[in-house]
């Protein structure tokens, strides 16, 4: 009994200090213990760690972890803002000071690599010349292949501004190498509201419901756009029209979650023919997190402090009017049972404010940092 306990901490085996590890959602807990001694530490890297929590970008420039209810900074270059992000990359935008131009890229924090986009605002203007009074309010960018392990991707950007226009650019960073003005309901043609890469194949949402798959070319242009799912069908009858006595907003997210297209929440059907939308009521053990500038879809039996076949949404549309806290109307969303919890409670979000410059979105912060 006296040698166990004088027996140090830092010679704590490895296989129990994994289990710690393993039970600590928040990756700032995990860098903690990390920092105790050189044997956690090391041991500590060896070790195979569900992926954390993501953390939630806040308007006035830092990163919310959501578990933790902690408050972090992270330093990326000065006058940039956060735009949007793609997994553990942060969507960066800034004036150049040398001749004003808007300076785009994509920043892994963690690595300090990154990547050059071209010039999203000037593609934006390319296309919308006679609405020079609108502005962009968002941009969703997707890949084929993580960035850590393929930098090269090329990548497509969905830009809206504030006057419904919406624009598909396509780039090979740094130089944007084709793009598309979505139009605005007038255009009956295409309406473009959210774009995934799924099988390697970029899909594309309108506001109605169709699903259109958009083939590329070797040299990254659109070489054509075909509509797969003309209409919601039978399933609309689920989508409630109107809750009396609420006033509510229906957003659309496009998913891909364990090898199935989504439109939160109904599944693509695109072995039926002709292919067609149905209700999905479960996500086989995933976990969503979804919002206007990143979606992602996660296994939660490997991740730290997710609920298994439930979706993740934020606050992220622009409204003047609504609460100053930046996770008004954020939640979890229950698939099985169909309930809706807060994302945190109103205590812990009641500090928060969303006064600032970044967008809201999903970080996904790497197992081990």
């Amino acid at each position: 009994m006296e040698a166990a306990q004088s027996t140090p901490w830092s010679d704590l085996q490895p296989e129990l200090l994994g289990l710690v590890l393993r039970r600590l959602p928040s990756l700032a807990d995990r860098v903690r213990l990390r920092a105790v001694c050189r044997p956690w530490r090391s041991n500590s890297m060896s070790q195979p760690l569900p992926l954390p929590f993501p953390w939630l970008t806040l308007p006035g420039g830092t990163f919310l972890s959501i578990p933790a209810n902690e408050i972090h900074r992270i330093p990326i270059p000065d006058g940039a803002c956060v735009q949007g992000s793609i997994d553990n990359w942060l969507f960066l935008m800034h004036k150049s000071s040398m001749d004003n131009r808007n300076v785009c890229s994509l920043m892994n924090p963690f690595s300090k690599a990154t990547l050059e986009l071209p010039d999203l605002v000037a593609v934006w203007k390319r296309q919308t010349s006679y609405y020079s009074h609108r502005k962009p309010i968002f941009y969703k960018l997707v890949v084929p292949s993580p960035l850590d392990s393929s930098p090269d991707s090329p990548v497509a950007a969905l830009i809206m501004d504030d006057g419904n226009s919406h624009i598909l650019c396509i780039s090979q960073p740094p130089i944007a190498t084709s793009s598309l003005r979505a139009r605005s309901n007038k255009d009956t043609r295409l309406y473009l509201i959210d774009v995934v890469f799924f099988n390697r194949k970029l899909y594309g949402l309108d506001g109605s419901g169709k699903l259109y798959i958009i083939d590329l070319d070797n040299d990254l242009g659109i070489s054509s756009i075909e509509c797969i799912i003309d209409a919601l069908g039978d399933i609309i009858s689920g989508i409630p029209q109107h809750l009396p006595g609420m006033v509510y907003m229906s957003r659309k997210y496009l998913v891909e979650c364990g090898g199935k297209l989504l439109m939160v929440v109904f599944e693509a059907d695109l072995c039926s023919s002709p292919n067609r939308w149905r209700s999905a009521t479960e996500l086989g053990g995933h976990a969503l997190f979804v919002g206007q500038r990143s979606s992602k879809s996660l296994p939660a039996r490997e991740c730290s402090g997710y609920h298994e076949d439930c979706i993740y949404f934020m606050f992220d549309y622009d409204c003047r009017t609504s609460s100053a806290n930046p996770l008004h109307d954020s939640g979890v969303y229950n698939i099985r049972n169909g309930t809706i919890a807060p994302l945190m409670s109103g205590t812990s979000a009641a500090s928060l404010h969303r006064v600032g410059q970044w967008r809201p979105t999903w970080f996904f912060p790497p197992e081990a940092v």
